[in-house]
């Protein structure tokens, strides 16, 4: 069965085309389930619908982080192991610190539209949007520089 989606240049010798596809499809399906259970309607709400926004985002993002301009680690794509999380935990965790995470654009948003970023940077994004998120961060700055 022929792939539907090509990958993007910076992707080949990465990742397989097969483990790209599988990635996108479960990005979108747990997009998809947040989203629906956030009571978004189902007709624009679809796994189709959502693959093609992400798949469209990883294209734009050229590999890096959407807020940091970090060079994303393509090839842990699919590599997390919750077994393996649990025994090693943070230690684990830390060596997945630039794998690729879809985020919303906005959060609220009803629509699809979505950012490549590191999961680090996921999970301090967390679900502010992007003037928040930016402000958060220049208070982390301004506060670490005070301490100095």
């Amino acid at each position: 069965m022929p792939l539907k989606h090509t990958m993007p240049a910076f992707l080949e010798g990465v990742t397989t085309p097969e483990a790209y596809e599988r990635w996108l499809g479960r990005k979108a399906m747990a997009h998809v389930k947040r989203d629906r259970g956030r009571g978004h309607n189902e007709e624009g709400t679809t796994r189709a619908l959502y693959k093609e926004a992400i798949h469209a985002a990883v294209a734009l993002s050229g590999g890096v982080d959407a807020y940091t301009g970090e060079k994303l680690h393509w090839h842990l794509i699919s590599k997390y192991n919750n077994d393996e999380s649990k025994l090693g935990r943070h230690a684990y965790k830390a060596q997945f610190a630039l794998l690729p995470s879809v985020d919303h654009v906005d959060a609220g948003a009803t629509e699809a539209s979505f950012r490549i970023c590191a999961w680090r940077t996921n999970d301090a994004k967390n679900d502010l949007a992007m003037s928040e998120f930016v402000e958060l961060c220049r208070r982390v700055v301004a506060y670490a520089d005070a301490a100095r």
